[in-house]
C-alpha cells in the first residue's frame, strides 16, 4: 500500500443504489476496490489530511462522494453529475458481457480484441472521471480507473 497521506484506507458503496450484475461483474467490484484500497492516490482539494474513508452513492442524478477521515469523521461532501457517463456505461456494460461471453469459447485474437475494447471504455471512462473530479479531488489515472468501475455498478439509470 501507499506509504503517503493522500489515499484511500476503506471504500463504502451504498447498498442502496448498488445495481446487482452477473457474478463477473460483481467480481470486478469486489476486485476494484481491493485494488484501489491497496494502491491509490486521493487528494480532496482543500486543507484535510488523509488517509480518507470514501462512501460511494447515487444521489438523484450525481456520484456523491461522501469524504471522511480513516476513523469515520465527516470531512466534505462533494457530487459530480453522472449524466456524460450514461452513454459511456451501458456501452462498457455491453463490451463486458460480450468480453465475458467471448472468454468461454472464442479463439485468443477474438478474446483479446473483446479485452482491447473493453480497456478502451475504461480508459475513456477514467479519463472523463479525471476531467469531472480535477476541481474537486486530484486522482491518478489508476485510481480514476478503479473508481470508474465503481461508478458502473452503483445505479445509474437514464
Amino acid at each position: 500500500m501507499s506509504g503517503h497521506h493522500n489515499r484511500l484506507v476503506h471504500v463504502v458503496l451504498d447498498e442502496k443504489t448498488l445495481v446487482r450484475r452477473r457474478p463477473e461483474v460483481e467480481h470486478e467490484r469486489q476486485v476494484a476496490i481491493y485494488d484501489l484500497i491497496e494502491e491509490n492516490s486521493f487528494a480532496p482539494k482543500g486543507s484535510w489530511q488523509g488517509p480518507f474513508t470514501l462512501h460511494l452513492s447515487m444521489e438523484d442524478s450525481r456520484l456523491a462522494f461522501d469524504i471522511r477521515s480513516e476513523d469515520g469523521v465527516p470531512l466534505t461532501k462533494l457530487g459530480i453529475e453522472v449524466k456524460s457517463f450514461y452513454s459511456l456505461v451501458r456501452d462498457y456494460f455491453i463490451v463486458c458481457d460480450t468480453y465475458f461471453s467471448t472468454i468461454k469459447s472464442a479463439p485468443p485474437s477474438k478474446i483479446e480484441a473483446a479485452d482491447m475494447a473493453r480497456r478502451a471504455l475504461h480508459n475513456e471512462g477514467a479519463n472523463l472521471l479525471i476531467n469531472r473530479l480535477k476541481d474537486k479531488i486530484e486522482i491518478d489515472f489508476d485510481t480514476a480507473r478503479r473508481l470508474f468501475t465503481l461508478l458502473c455498478v452503483l445505479h445509474i439509470r437514464g
